[in-house]
């Protein structure tokens, strides 16, 4: 992936949170992830994108002061902003392609896609209509919400080291396989790598969240493209 320049970059330095600040994040991301788990599990909360969403914005603007520090912010280069979120996309579409799908189906079907997904290939207006589903829902709802804030009050737990955040990708990574349930094992696994994709994509841009929610979107969109002319089944 394109390395950022240091004026796009946010550093890593442990900043001064008191034991309590590190304990009220550690709820936090433990509430995180019962909704989570609540939702794709066991079925006994709403969605869990929209409530991590509003969540997190409250959360960030209270304890924070703003949406800044999980990267909401206005990149400096945005045209390096694109190529990272590209890359990334790219990368994690392959990995797909020819090592997790291949891997996968030795152990398990295939992965079960979106409800009425299927319904997407010739059809403009049902290709449209999912088109803003995965950019509103998907590439934005989800990345403020994983990669955002729970990435985020993991990193808390860290002091917001460099290593705390790299454990807190791969904390949210299983976070969001498990977030797609309902995809089955397959689904689980390929949608956790690509949370770990995304999630380096968020640590190497500087914590760029721009990037992550780019690169969600051109990845579904690839998705709803193929589908649409029928080179995926």
């Amino acid at each position: 992936m394109p390395v950022p320049s240091p004026s796009d970059s946010i550093p890593f330095p442990e900043i001064r949170l008191t034991r309590a600040q590190r304990l009220i994040s550690l709820a936090e991301f433990v509430l995180g992830s019962a909704i989570v788990l609540g939702h794709n599990v066991y079925h006994v909360v709403p969605n869990e994108v929209p409530i991590l969403f509003v969540i997190g914005l409250i959360s960030l603007r209270l304890r924070d002061g703003g949406w800044a520090v999980m990267g909401l912010r206005w990149p400096v280069a945005w045209r390096r902003t694109v190529l990272i979120a590209l890359a990334a996309a790219a990368v994690r579409l392959l990995l797909g392609a020819v090592v997790i799908d291949p891997l996968t189906a030795h152990f398990w079907p295939a992965a079960v896609a979106p409800s009425g997904f299927h319904a997407i290939t010739g059809n403009l207006a049902v290709a449209l209509r999912w088109l803003v589903i995965v950019w509103t829902f998907a590439a934005v709802g989800e990345e403020v919400g994983y990669r955002g804030y729970l990435l985020t009050r993991a990193a808390d737990v860290g002091v917001r080291s460099k290593t705390a955040y790299w454990l807190g990708v791969l904390l949210v990574s299983v976070l969001f396989g498990i977030g797609h349930y309902y995809k089955g094992p397959s689904g689980m696994v390929d949608s956790a790598m690509a949370g770990l994709v995304l999630g380096a994509a968020y640590l190497l841009s500087g914590r760029n969240l721009w990037a992550c929610i780019l690169a969600h979107g051109f990845i579904d969109t690839f998705g709803v493209i193929a589908l649409f002319f029928g080179w995926a089944t």
